[in-house]
């Protein structure tokens, strides 16, 4: 079982890393074009604040995220509408909402008891798992931000979080595509920053999927077309896995072309 205040630590610190590539822009850099297709800088933070304000919703107050549920017309937009609105929003204010939001969410997370079940869009989720998917979410917007900016940021050991997600969303990839998850195990070994050697699932598996951490991380969250990694699978389920993969929640993502842009 995942330890919950060393996830926090790193959900923070995440944060804190995109957190300071933005905070001494120019109002009019918040409206640079990401490799997201009609998405700003302000919409990537739109979109982050929007979704943690909701994510501490659903821990504060469950009986209010589901009535929520209930006001949404357009399950394939409403996301996108969130984070247009916030981008409308003036950068300095932006920011400072989206500093509250995400350190609240943390605290919180920290005090759901064990065991608890907090509601989402999709299946409820533990305080460990739902911290696990806003550290993702971070990392992948905060991708793009350093994309539009220019910015190579140095990989951390915060991908493993990101990576394990990643491979537990193997038949959820699978399902969202109304594909029938294969039904073995698939053994998974990615390099991590440090060099150290990240597995999961049997060494004796046919379908494996080797290569590095980060382009993994970068394939899973649709950052990066898989020609543009270096990631192996061995084996026809595998190999379809990497065509297929999303840790996000939601419907399959557009994915991006082989020069970076989206599909």
């Amino acid at each position: 079982m995942t330890e919950l205040q060393p996830l926090l630590d790193d959900l923070r610190a995440e944060g804190d890393d995109l957190d300071a590539l933005v905070a001494d822009l120019p109002d009019e850099r918040w409206t640079t074009s990401t490799p997201a297709e009609g998405w700003t800088i302000a919409h990537q933070v739109g979109h982050l604040l929007w979704t943690d304000r909701a994510a501490l919703t659903a821990v504060e107050d469950p009986e209010a995220f589901v009535a929520g549920l209930g006001e949404i017309t357009d399950p394939d937009r409403f996301v996108d509408d969130g984070a247009r609105e916030q981008a409308r929003r003036p950068p300095a204010e932006l920011l400072a909402d989206w500093r509250a939001a995400r350190r609240a969410l943390a605290d919180a997370l920290a005090a759901v008891p064990t065991g608890t079940k907090i509601v989402w869009y999709g299946p409820p989720m533990s305080a460990a798992s739902m911290a696990t998917a806003r550290l993702m979410e971070t990392w992948a917007h905060g991708s793009d931000v350093a994309d539009a900016l220019g910015v190579t940021r140095t990989p951390t050991h915060r991908l493993r979080h990101i990576a394990h997600l990643g491979v537990r969303t193997r038949d959820f990839a699978f399902t969202v595509h109304g594909r029938t998850p294969p039904a073995g195990s698939f053994h998974v070994r990615l390099t991590a920053p440090d060099g150290q050697e990240w597995t999961w699932g049997p060494e004796g598996a046919t379908q494996t999927v080797t290569g590095s951490a980060l382009d993994f991380c970068r394939l899973v969250t649709q950052r990066v077309h898989r020609a543009d990694t270096d990631l192996v699978a061995t084996g026809p389920d595998a190999d379809a896995w990497l065509d297929l993969a999303q840790a996000f929640a939601g419907p399959p993502g557009a994915g991006r072309t082989p020069d970076g842009a989206n599909a």
